[in-house]
């Protein structure tokens, strides 16, 4: 007679150890974040970012090893989620006016809901040294680069004329400043930011289009009035017109004597 069969009871999933390290280790950042946005980088000590942490003096040194390694995981954590999302979420999309609106609203989205982090980014964006700087500034390159692609693309595809780095950085000072006067009972949330700023950016490279337009246009019939005036001072005046030229001129030294 067979045994009846055993019930087996299903193994409890464990939670996977790279993701637990992930985890511990965006919760140091985030304390070091804090502490970086209260006393400012040079203002912290690593007694500080372990207080904050709830790591031990000595286990941070070991993992860490120094501040400006915990400053440069800090950028280099936020930049690359920036780069990643907005990649992910530019995938297939093709209208430029829409492509410029999703760049403002991904970075808008994250540092609204992370203004400390973007108070550290913009204070201390010249602290690192020995190394980690050169890294960081490859990944921003990279993310200016997309920007500034994104407005080339705007361009041709409107028929538009206007500087696009000059467009491109007036956006950053726009979207980069926030944790300066950031309200959301008065300025509603990112998307309603990421909705406002889109239409004046879009508006304002549209407006400096028209004037560039007509400043061309004025230079244009400015140059040809020029070209016309000097053409005609070497036309040779006809019989009558040299009396009335040999007049003007008498009129002149007579004016002029009698001053």
């Amino acid at each position: 007679m067979s045994s009846p069969s055993k019930t087996r009871t299903p193994r409890a999933i464990q939670p996977d150890p790279e993701s637990r390290f992930e985890s511990r280790l965006n919760k140091i950042l985030s304390h070091a974040t804090d502490v970086f946005c209260d006393k400012g980088y040079e203002g912290a000590s690593m007694r500080d970012l372990s207080r904050a942490s709830g790591m031990s003096l000595a286990g941070l040194y070991h993992y860490f090893g120094s501040k400006e390694r915990l400053l440069y995981l800090i950028q280099k954590n936020t930049f690359s989620t920036i780069v990643d999302e907005l990649k992910e979420r530019l995938d297939g999309v093709m209208d430029p006016e829409q492509r410029i609106h999703i760049f403002i609203q991904n970075h808008l989205e994250y540092f609204v809901t992370n203004q400390s982090g973007l108070k550290v980014l913009a204070h201390e964006d010249e602290a690192l040294k020995n190394g980690f700087n050169s890294e960081i500034a490859s990944i921003k390159r990279e993310y200016y680069r997309i920007c500034l692609r994104l407005m080339e693309d705007l361009k041709r595809e409107r028929n538009l004329d206007f500087n696009s780095r000059t467009a491109v950085m007036s956006l950053f000072g726009m979207i980069n400043w926030i944790y300066t006067w950031y309200n959301p009972r008065q300025d509603g949330t990112a998307n309603d930011l990421a909705q406002q700023m889109s239409a004046m950016v879009l508006s304002g490279v549209g407006c400096s289009a028209v004037r560039n337009g007509a400043a061309a246009k004025r230079r244009k019939i400015t140059a040809h009035g020029a070209s016309r005036g000097l053409a005609a001072s070497h036309v040779k005046p006809r019989r009558g017109e040299r009396k009335l030229v040999k007049f003007g001129a008498a009129t002149r030294r007579t004016a002029h004597s009698a001053r």
